[in-house]
């Protein structure tokens, strides 16, 4: 069993060394790293190419910036393990957590696995209360299309089987990739389960990048992707 872990990663010159740290030392004996470079401009890019390039599988390098949505379909399409999780280059979330994850999915009553931060007994950082109640809105809402009762549909760690996720066409290129994905795993009718996970979020002075335009990319994305396909 070989796992896949898709590193989408854009300006992150302060936490890049210690997510690979972090991954490397998961519980999971066969990983393959795929890092996304989105055209990152603060020393992200020297530090993969001089330090971290020859600790991965495979380093790819976006010649613009595209977004996350876009970072993750290069990296999905390079994937060659028979699960694939998403990892954000920061902090947030905790590799050791894997196996959590991985288990519905080994024992065959799982396509996909969604990680929530809004579920189970794990440790969270206390930050913004409109960021958590805009999360549980928008999570809300995708359930009412979906007929899912998903907690966290903003989660950034879902996993999935490689099959299932190459065989999705993914058109968002920012963060409407998370309601996006939800709607067409739910309209191919995947077997999807939940695990409760920890999260250790970041303030916007330590670098967390998503944004109030971006709660209104995620309502326009619902609606696209359930009511007009």
């Amino acid at each position: 069993m070989k796992l896949s872990v898709i590193i989408p990663c854009y300006n992150e010159q302060s936490t890049i060394r210690h997510i690979i740290d972090a991954v490397t030392a998961s519980p999971v004996a066969a990983l393959e790293i795929i890092i996304v470079d989105d055209y990152s401009t603060d020393g992200t890019r020297e530090i993969l190419r001089s330090e971290l390039a020859d600790r991965v599988n495979a380093v790819i390098y976006h010649e613009r910036n595209c977004g996350k949505g876009a970072a993750l379909r290069t990296g999905i399409a390079a994937a060659t393990g028979d699960y694939v999780i998403i990892q954000d280059a920061d902090l947030e979330y905790n590799p050791q957590e894997y196996p959590l994850l991985l288990e519905p999915l080994l024992n065959g009553k799982a396509d996909v696995v969604f990680g929530s931060r809004f579920m189970g007994g794990k440790p969270h950082r206390v930050l913004y209360f409109w960021h958590s109640l805009g999360n549980r809105f928008l999570t809300t809402l995708s359930n009412m299309f979906t007929d899912l009762n998903l907690t966290d549909m903003e989660t950034c760690y879902k996993m999935f089987r490689r099959d299932i996720i190459q065989s999705i066409p993914i058109e968002e290129n920012r963060f409407g990739f998370e309601p996006e994905i939800t709607a067409k795993i739910a309209r191919k009718r995947c077997k999807i389960y939940e695990v409760g996970i920890s999260y250790s979020g970041r303030t916007y002075q330590e670098g967390k990048k998503i944004g109030w335009k971006d709660g209104f990319r995620a309502i326009y994305c619902i609606l696209k992707y359930n009511l007009f396909r």
